[in-house]
């Protein structure tokens, strides 16, 4: 596949798609963490186990986060070489063929057919494999699945989002680690839920309120449990 020349521009919709993933990675990781930590302050626990409590769900989640973005972008990983390798084969075997099936996506884009077949002969004799990557398989470099990235990632933002409802739980007398911690997850998850909608180019009050109104269940019902089965 071709890669970008170095002078192509950089649009701020290329950003979106990671932009809103980190969101929604950073809002588990404060949703889960707090929730927890809720919980478990609820049962009267002393502060090294909510402490212990909290920073397991931090590490646990960000490993089972990564562990299973790792997974999920390496099966897509071996699907995209898997239709490379295809394509290869075929230009080798059926140029002609090639030739006539990338003019037919161009026909269907608006070309003519002398045109189109113009256009397909000239990209493939650039650049075969990646014209049809690009036009046929919808593949280039820029959205080529990358493991390794995306499970650092995932990490990443699931750490950012679980830390401050952790960190409120050190500095928070213990007495108030329930409403401390319930506290900056709500304001935190009102925060990334404006970040995420404006991410994704909707309207930021309802799905701020969406999103807080989830996190408020969330730590009332941990809290309940917590309360119920403490000693």
């Amino acid at each position: 596949m071709s890669r970008l020349h170095p002078l192509a521009e950089r649009h701020a919709v290329e950003k979106l798609g990671w932009l809103r993933a980190a969101v929604l990675g950073a809002n588990d990781g404060t949703l889960s963490t707090g929730s927890l930590i809720v919980g478990v302050a609820s049962s009267h626990a002393t502060r090294g186990s909510i402490l212990v409590a909290g920073l397991s769900a931090l590490v646990a989640g960000a490993l089972s986060m990564a562990a299973g973005e790792y997974v999920s972008v390496s099966s897509q990983a071996d699907s995209e070489h898997a239709d490379i390798a295809r394509e290869k084969q075929e230009l080798v075997t059926d140029w002609e063929g090639e030739v006539t099936e990338l003019a037919g996506i161009y026909q269907k884009r608006g070309l003519d057919e002398d045109l189109s077949r113009k256009v397909a002969v000239a990209l493939m004799k650039h650049d075969a494999l990646g014209a049809h990557a690009r036009d046929e398989l919808g593949l280039s470099e820029a959205t080529a699945a990358r493991p390794i990235q995306a499970a650092f990632a995932s990490a990443t933002a699931f750490s950012s989002g679980a830390l401050l409802p952790v960190l409120a739980a050190v500095l928070a007398p213990v007495a108030w680690v329930s409403w401390g911690v319930s506290l900056t997850s709500v304001v935190l998850l009102a925060v990334l839920g404006v970040v995420g909608a404006i991410a994704g180019g909707a309207a930021p009050l309802r799905p701020a309120l969406r999103v807080t109104f989830w996190g408020i269940v969330a730590m009332i019902v941990t809290g309940g449990i917590g309360r119920l089965f403490g000693v």
